[in-house]
Order: C-alpha cells, then sequence, then structure tokens
C-alpha cells in the first residue's frame, strides 16, 4: 500500500482552494489594505532624464535634425531644380515636373481639404454638411478656422489660403516643401496662411512675435528643393507637434521630444533603436495617410495582419495581436478583450513637455498700464523645469501639467462631435452629464454650471468593441450663444478683408468679434453671448514606454481615490477597486470554509491513521 502525505496534501487542497476563494474577493483589495497601512507598497519607476537636451533659444524646427535616409533619388541633381525660386509654388511647379499626379494625389487628402474623405459615407450625412477643420468643426483651444485663417493656415498643406477665395484646384498651391525637404532650415512664418519668408520680400529677414526684435530669415528654397525624401518624425511634426498654438499644446503625447526619443520615452520611435517613422503605423498610399479624423476611426478591426494585407497598421494589433504577453503572464492576456494596450503601456502623458490642460476664454483682456498682461510659472517635466503662461491677455487663463497620470475612459474607437451648428445643454449641471470624469485634477470645472462635451465616447462596457483608454481631457470656458444655445465661432486674428478691425486681438470686444465671426461662418446669432464651460477628449497612443515602466496592477484595482479608475463608471465589478457585499461575503465565506475544512480533513486523516 502506497504511503501518502495526509497533512501536507490536505494543505495542498486548502491552498489551491485558498487561492480560488481569494481570487473571488480580489487579490488587489489586499494589496490596497497593505499599501494603505504602508507596506510592500508599489512605486511606479522612475522616468529615464536621458533625453535630448533642450537648449535655451532653441528653434523646434532645427531640434535634433536627422535628414530622411530613404531618398532613391538626389535632388540635387537635377536639372529643373538648378535654379533659384523666388516662392514656395515656384518649386512646386519644379517638382510637378516628374511627379505629375501627387498634387492631384494630396488633393484628395484630408491634409489638403481639411475635411474627412469618409466621413460623408460612412456617418450617412451627405445631406447635412461635410466634417473637417474647414467646415462645422469646433474646438476649446482655439475655437474655430473660419474667419481666422492666415493664422491657422500656418499648418494646411499649401501656400495662400488666407480666406474663403482660395483655389483648392491649383496644383501648384500644394506645398510639397513642408513634408519632404531635409535642411531642417525651412519654416512656414506663422501669419503667412502657409508661406515661409521669402528674400525677394524680406531680404533682411521678417520679425516675429511682432516688436520682439525677432528675425525669421528667408528660406533658401534651392537647398530645401534639392533636399527633398521620405517625411521624417520632424517634418509631421512641424504642425503636429505644435496644435493648438504652441508645442505640446493640444495633444498631451506629441511634441517635439518625440522628433530624437530615447527608449524610455518611446519604444518604436527610439532613436537609437527601432526608429519608427509616422509612417511606419500611419501607413500611406498616394498621399492619403491612414489616421483618425473625428468621428471616423483609424482602423476598422483590432486584427494581427499579415504584411501586405489590406489595412493600416495603426491597432497594437496589427503588429503584437491578441494576446502579445508571454504565457507566464496569462493573467494580462486576458485583459485585453477590455483593456487597450495603451492603458497599461501609456503610464504618464506629457512626460517631457507640458501640456495644456485648462482655458478660459472668458478670463482675456487684461490690460495694466494699457499694456496686456502676461503671467507665468514652472512646471515641472522630466527634463527639467519648464515656464509656461499662466495667463495671456490675448487668449485669457490657462493651466499646464507634465508627466502626469491620463485620464480613462470606455471606447469604441469613435467619438461623437459636437458642432457649430448643434444645439447645447446648458441647464444641466456638469456632476448630472451621462459622459464623465467631467473634472478632473488640473482644471477649475463647477460641477453645478452646466458643461458643454465637443466631443464625447458613448460607449460603455457593454459595448463588445470598448475597452479602456487613456486619454487627455482638455478643458475650459468659451463662448455660446444663450438663446440659439450653439457654441460660437470668435473672429480672433486681425487678417485681410473688410472685417480685420473686428478682430478680437485688435480690438478687445467680444460683442464685434463674435458677430464677425459668426457672419463670416455663415453662421445664426441672436446677438447675445455668454460662457460655458466645455470639455474635449484626445485618446493617446504615442510616447509607448518600456514594459517595465507599464502600469501595475494595484495602480487600478485599489480603493484608493488616487486609483487609476476610480472615476471609470459603465455599471462592471472591478475586482479590488469595487464593494460589492454579495461577493465579497462569499469570497470571505469560501476563505474561511476552505481553511476550516481542510484542517478538519487533514486533523481527520491523521487521527483514523493513528487508530490504524
Amino acid at each position: 500500500m502506497v504511503k501518502r502525505p495526509l497533512f501536507l496534501g490536505s494543505c495542498i487542497v486548502a491552498a489551491v482552494v485558498f487561492f480560488v476563494a481569494y481570487m473571488a474577493v480580489g487579490p488587489a483589495a489586499n494589496a490596497q489594505d497593505k499599501n494603505a497601512a504602508g507596506e510592500d507598497k508599489e512605486k511606479t519607476p522612475e522616468v529615464s532624464t536621458e533625453m535630448v537636451p533642450m537648449p535655451e533659444g532653441f528653434d523646434p524646427v532645427e531640434l535634433a535634425f536627422t535628414p530622411s535616409q530613404q531618398a532613391t533619388a538626389d535632388h540635387s541633381k537635377f536639372e529643373v531644380l538648378q535654379q533659384d525660386f523666388p516662392d514656395g509654388p515656384s518649386v512646386t511647379k519644379a517638382c510637378l515636373t516628374c511627379h505629375t499626379e501627387a498634387a492631384k494625389q494630396i488633393m484628395k487628402t484630408s491634409h489638403w481639404t481639411w475635411i474627412c474623405p469618409r466621413a460623408k459615407k460612412d456617418l450617412g450625412i451627405e445631406d447635412r454638411f461635410a466634417v473637417g477643420k474647414a467646415a462645422h468643426v469646433i474646438n476649446n483651444f482655439c475655437i474655430a478656422l473660419a474667419s481666422n485663417e492666415p493664422r491657422c493656415t500656418s499648418c494646411h498643406a499649401g501656400y495662400g489660403w488666407k480666406d474663403k477665395t482660395f483655389d483648392f484646384t491649383n496644383e501648384n498651391l500644394v506645398d510639397c516643401l513642408v513634408c519632404h525637404e531635409q535642411t531642417g532650415k525651412y519654416k512656414k512664418f506663422p501669419t503667412a496662411a502657409g508661406h515661409p519668408v521669402y528674400s525677394k520680400d524680406y531680404p533682411n529677414g521678417r520679425e516675429w512675435p511682432p516688436k520682439s526684435g525677432k528675425m525669421w530669415m528667408p528660406v533658401d528654397l534651392k537647398a530645401a528643393a534639392q533636399s527633398v525624401a521620405a517625411p521624417t518624425r520632424r517634418n509631421c511634426g512641424t504642425c503636429h507637434f505644435f496644435g493648438g498654438g504652441g508645442e505640446g499644446v493640444k495633444h498631451g503625447d506629441m511634441d517635439v521630444s518625440l522628433a530624437m526619443p530615447d527608449h524610455s520615452l518611446d519604444v518604436h520611435m527610439d532613436a537609437k533603436g527601432l526608429n519608427f517613422t509616422c509612417q511606419t503605423c500611419h501607413t500611406t498610399n498616394s498621399h492619403v495617410v491612414s489616421g483618425r479624423c473625428y468621428e471616423i476611426p483609424g482602423y476598422d478591426e483590432r486584427k494581427f495582419l499579415i504584411r501586405g494585407e489590406k489595412g493600416n497598421l495603426l491597432a497594437c494589433e496589427a503588429c503584437h495581436g491578441t494576446t502579445p504577453h508571454p504565457k507566464k503572464h496569462f493573467k494580462l492576456n486576458q485583459h485585453t478583450d477590455k483593456v487597450s494596450c495603451e492603458a497599461c503601456h501609456i503610464p504618464k502623458m506629457a512626460p517631457a513637455k507640458a501640456t495644456k490642460m485648462w482655458w478660459d476664454w472668458s478670463r482675456a483682456g487684461d490690460k495694466e498700464n494699457g499694456k496686456g498682461v502676461v503671467k507665468s510659472t514652472k512646471v515641472d517635466t522630466i527634463r527639467g523645469p519648464e515656464e509656461v503662461h499662466t495667463y495671456h491677455f490675448k487668449k485669457g487663463e490657462f493651466i499646464w501639467a507634465a508627466n502626469i497620470n491620463p485620464e480613462y475612459i470606455w471606447f469604441n474607437d469613435r467619438l461623437k462631435q459636437t458642432y457649430q451648428s448643434d444645439r447645447v445643454d446648458d441647464s444641466t449641471p456638469a456632476k448630472d452629464s451621462p459622459w464623465q470624469p467631467v473634472k478632473g485634477k488640473y482644471d477649475k470645472i463647477d460641477i453645478n454650471k452646466p458643461i458643454v462635451w465637443i466631443n464625447h465616447s458613448e460607449a460603455t462596457y457593454d459595448d463588445v468593441k470598448a475597452r479602456i483608454k487613456p486619454v487627455k481631457i482638455h478643458r475650459g470656458i468659451q463662448a455660446y450663444d444663450p438663446v440659439n444655445k450653439t457654441l460660437v465661432v470668435p473672429k480672433l486674428f486681425p487678417g485681410p478683408g473688410p472685417d480685420k478691425g473686428e478682430a478680437y486681438w485688435k480690438i478687445f470686444d467680444w460683442d464685434r468679434s463674435i458677430k464677425a465671426g459668426m457672419a463670416y461662418a455663415g453662421l445664426p446669432y441672436s446677438g447675445e453671448y455668454d460662457w460655458i464651460q466645455t470639455a474635449m477628449i484626445w485618446p493617446l497612443s504615442h510616447m509607448v514606454r518600456p514594459a517595465d515602466e507599464a502600469v501595475k496592477c494595484v495602480e487600478c484595482h485599489t480603493r484608493s481615490e488616487d486609483g487609476r479608475l476610480h472615476n471609470l463608471n459603465g455599471g462592471f465589478y472591478m475586482p479590488g477597486r469595487d464593494y460589492n457585499r454579495l461577493l465579497d461575503s462569499i469570497g470571505v465565506i469560501l476563505i474561511v470554509a476552505a481553511i476550516g475544512l481542510s484542517l478538519i480533513h487533514g486533523v481527520a486523516r491523521i487521527v483514523f491513521k493513528a487508530k490504524g
């Protein structure tokens, strides 16, 4: 007869049962209890500070410049480029002598039209309106394009879009250089509707900012034209790193630090590692760059793609599949159906450059002794303190933050927009808004006053495509029409045209600037304005950190108010965070029963064994 280790076996059985019961209660809850007592507290790893240094007075466009290595021709040898070009359109005309279809391709893309090509088809709104920055879209940064074109279109892939008369059919107005030049010296002037500084107009340079004494020198168009190659991160970042009126203002995961990042900042774009370009994921065909466009998701399915298969590589799963973790981390693979890859692997947003979290336009206009008021403070980033404006008389009051935890929402890759003509709810308090979280750590939202979500996710836990997604939520206060109940478009920039004198940045009169902006946009306006709180979601997809810096389990599975998912609603139960009397009672009973019965079983076996 084989002897069996009776008591040891009983203990093993007890341990197994105990583990099952323990999991029912939630291990993170126990971990939270230890954290509360100061025991075994998990610490978020410190972020590496081995970043590209930012010298004082650096030019972001020229920063960390590394030319493209993908050119297949030396354009300096082309005869058509052996000339001194007077302006940008003359360069484009030369480009088109060889690249005959390039401008036609660009003209079909949102980089040219600022309209989403798929929006009408996918959203079924042919009879309503086109969707894009050029029409009907509004935000809570610089508000809207209409009547402000010369300032906004400094980031347009063309030349001369200063008002409604811009000729979208003129191929020579396409700007080839902004995406392809590799000198690192080509820059569009901030208020010139997409044109750089030309020597024929400003041989000694053009001053910017006004009355600063700082000069933007003329661009060497010949050198720029001869340098062209495939776009680098710097080319894309010329515009995308500066969305919202300045570096890092808008996105929270894009700024100049991505021009030459190290491994600790982004494992994919690491300049000494994989060195991904933007097009590695934002795959491009005939100048159409894949990506999100307001309500239209960047990709249709989360699945692994065989190279050559039709589709883009924007989804993490396109390369990593749906079970990316090794077998020993099987529990992590069980999370991927409801937790996005980014939720764990983008633990911080805006680590190297502060991002704007709050913008209150209602506070703009302050002057002292006839001079506009400007106030600043310093924000700590991983590369040191950064000075930012907390108040500017042209734009109002700001709150910035750097190297902070994102916020989290249920996300199915679609964001519902509030358009310029949509009626808004100006009576429901923010605390009762169906979309949360209405308040973050870096804003001045009053939860007892109404809030307008400029975009929002309608996804919930029950949505089969919904997963937890890290986001930046930019909150603020902006003008609206309390009679028509619509957000308004003010004329901010004193550009060309008969209404130049109505621009807010010239006269600091909201009543007149709103009337001018709404008239230009062709929108109804009651003649009355007031202020309302707004919020806008920006999904985070860049700055993916190394695996050992990923979010720890107890950062989410905790009852602490500082837990990352403390404010995530959606009608679901999360172990360690939520308390359910029935489930927790069952778990405790199972634990006690498992231990008690196992001990009784073990003692009984010993006793009966002794009796023979």
